[in-house]
């Protein structure tokens, strides 16, 4: 068994799929939320209580790993800040005042912003392949999103909650590229430490939420079952696979994966919510797939 799982991790495009899966879930749990858990005591919920799991999980690995986490302390302040509670905030927030559309667009950047902070702070070359690739990743995303429908993306309006978007996708960028200097620490200490950043750079955001009279706290079971999806499968399992994926092949190929979540989001509102399965779904899944397949064939 330890052999097998140790094999699985050495499987990034597996790793990354797995993690897309789990990111697109944490799209229908938001759905889900609506009315049960607002966004900011949502983002808080979950770090806090998936900081209250790793620090157990990891206790060991902390108490060997407390010199170099407390010599690397900005650098963790900085990546919990950034990647774990500000994209969420800004995620969440921006989808109260734009559209689904307009969010998955935009999200759909990420990638290109990652070749392009990549090659300005690291001088990592983009290969021609990897913007083929994305470029029908994209283009599958625009399908997705738009159901097939050209006329939906002409219409398109950009709005406040576009903008606290751009916001959200450029940090998770920046995350993303600065996770290429993680120092040497077991994985679970690392994660329990952006963990503990996250929660404690959220709480702020969770009791502005309170005091504005905007917060809305679970409690129905539905609204507990967003919270602990949240905090365990998109959160723990998946930014711990995401960032052994990016160990595994670069920030630049594995930031081309994250074109798959509104794909595999509208596979799940099928499977789940009862929605429709329509053509355009085969053709946007077919071609992100591509597309990275394209980008990543002359890595391997």
């Amino acid at each position: 068994m330890p052999r097998a799982f140790s094999k699985l991790l050495q499987s990034a495009y597996l790793l990354l799929l797995i993690t897309m899966v789990f990111w697109a879930g944490n799209a229908i749990a938001g759905r889900l939320a609506v009315g049960e858990v607002s966004p900011l005591v949502l983002t808080w919920l979950r770090w806090t209580l998936g900081a209250f799991v790793l620090i157990i999980l990891a206790w060991p690995h902390l108490l060997r790993d407390w010199p170099t986490l407390c010599r690397h302390w900005r650098y963790i302040a900085f990546m919990g800040a950034t990647g774990f509670a500000c994209f969420n905030a800004f995620l969440y927030s921006a989808l109260v005042h734009t559209t689904a559309l307009n969010s998955t667009i935009l999200q759909a950047g990420i990638p290109m912003i990652i070749f392009s902070l990549n090659y300005l702070i690291f001088r990592t070359a983009v290969r021609w392949l990897q913007i083929v690739g994305y470029s029908v990743t994209l283009f599958g995303v625009l399908v997705a999103t738009s159901q097939g429908d050209i006329d939906q993306l002409l219409g398109l309006e950009v709005n406040r909650g576009d903008l606290i978007m751009l916001a959200a996708v450029s940090v998770y960028s920046i995350y993303s590229v600065a996770l290429r200097s993680k120092p040497e620490l077991h994985w679970l200490s690392f994660l329990a430490a952006l963990f503990v950043t996250a929660a404690l750079v959220s709480l702020p955001l969770a009791v502005y939420e309170t005091l504005s009279s905007a917060a809305i706290w679970p409690t129905s079971l539905r609204g507990a079952g967003v919270v602990l999806y949240t905090a365990i499968f998109p959160s723990i399992i998946g930014q711990a696979l995401f960032i052994r994926g990016i160990e595994l092949i670069g920030a630049n190929a594995a930031g081309l994966f994250v074109n798959l979540v509104p794909i595999f989001g509208a596979l799940l509102a099928v499977m789940i919510l009862g929605e429709a399965f329509q053509a355009y779904h085969a053709i946007a899944l077919a071609l992100v797939l591509g597309g990275i397949m394209v980008a990543q064939r002359r890595a391997r």
